[in-house]
């Protein structure tokens, strides 16, 4: 089967894991080190924090921002949970805008009408790799002095208006899983220019603590550490970092490979009928992390699905609204308050893009794609 996404490994990053292993520090090393600043320098961002998960990234971004307990932050319904998850985590409350139904990023209109007095943040998504109108969320979290967090796990590499998405907000978290750009096995990152933030975001991966464990090492170092905050273990190792490091080195060829890609598919389905293909935005350069076709109303997404599957393409949904699950079901959300969501949610389906794929992929997908359409 044909994944919808996968991880590239070469002898590169092989031998990069392979030398780390060797060498004395295994975690909290040089090699995290080494990975944050180039992350940083690739995205024009004054500081990078890693950790073992874009999850935890989110949660400790909002933990960074010590807000109240019940304040509001407003998100996209139509995302991974972890990005709704981590408010909940910081005792915060979820509050979901619809999404614009072209680029199914968050709806700046919609934003503007779920403000509070207890609105204190957005967490805006970077859908597919697509960056959101990040000119207008600003401008609304600044007329309302709201704090701003950039979920950009789809989209490392990405440009708006001509700047790479990663010092754009208050603080953008991006991941390394496998199914991303570039991957550490586990792992995420968390960009800012605030200093204070930075502070806060060290500590809190690191259950609070005001010293790393290499500054408790040395002949002259102390043992004493202070707990300032309530932190986790959020630690990630060297050994993913010499594996992020090595693949960030790629990124860019990746991204041009993942773009060609979606070209092929976009030439291949113009024009078809029973479905609509990305719309890109001006200004924007997209990442690609997914490609997405939306089926005309009427089809059967669901007959739609398993007839790729069963043709050996591994198709997928991104993603099933959170207000849609269980747990999700007990904050007594009207789903009704979100028909662009709903709509899209029951005609998208994501195709296979990932480096690795060649010709003969595209063309197996492309040709299964109009045999399940008819």
């Amino acid at each position: 089967m044909i994944p919808y996404g996968k991880q590239e490994i070469n002898k590169d990053d092989i031998d990069a894991v392979i030398k780390t292993l060797k060498a004395d520090w295994i975690t909290s090393g040089p090699k995290v080190d080494e990975f944050e600043k180039a992350i940083a320098s690739y995205v024009k961002a004054d500081h990078a924090i890693a950790v073992n998960s874009g999850t935890s990234a989110l949660d400790i971004a909002v933990g960074a921002l010590e807000l109240p307990k019940g304040s509001e932050i407003i998100t996209t319904p139509f995302t991974f949970v972890a990005t709704s998850n981590c408010i909940l985590y910081n005792e915060c409350k979820p509050v979901f805008a619809d999404i614009n139904p072209k680029t199914y990023n968050i709806d700046t209109d919609k934003i503007r009408k779920k403000i509070t007095k207890k609105t204190k943040a957005i967490i805006y998504v970077d859908y597919a790799g697509q960056p959101c109108d990040i000119d207008e969320i600003g401008e609304i979290a600044q007329e309302n002095d709201l704090k701003l967090i950039e979920d950009a796990a789809h989209a490392i590499g990405a440009e708006y208006k001509g700047k790479r998405v990663g010092s754009l907000a208050d603080m953008t978290e991006f991941s390394f899983h496998p199914v991303k750009h570039i991957t550490t096995g586990e792992g995420g990152m968390i960009t800012t220019n605030d200093e204070e933030l930075a502070k806060k975001l060290r500590m809190l991966r690191n259950h609070g603590m005001d010293k790393s464990l290499r500054e408790r090492l040395g002949p002259t170092a102390s043992y004493a550490y202070d707990i300032k905050m309530l932190g986790r273990n959020y630690r990630i190792t060297d050994i993913q970092c010499a594996l992020g490091h090595s693949q960030l080195k790629k990124l860019d060829n990746i991204l041009k490979k993942r773009a060609q890609i979606a070209v092929a598919y976009g030439k291949a389905f113009k024009g078809m009928k029973g479905v609509t293909v990305p719309f890109i935005n001006d200004g924007i350069k997209h990442a690609w992390h997914l490609y997405t076709i939306l089926l005309d109303e009427g089809m059967d997404r669901d007959k739609f699905f398993n007839g790729m599957r069963t043709r050996g393409i591994g198709v997928n949904v991104h993603y099933i609204p959170i207000y849609q699950f269980s747990y999700y079901k007990k904050l007594k959300i009207n789903k009704n308050d979100f028909p662009n969501t709903n709509d899209v949610f029951s005609r998208i389906v994501t195709l296979p893009l990932y480096p690795g794929m060649g010709e003969r992929e595209i063309d197996k997908v492309v040709m299964a794609t109009k045999e399940c359409l008819g």
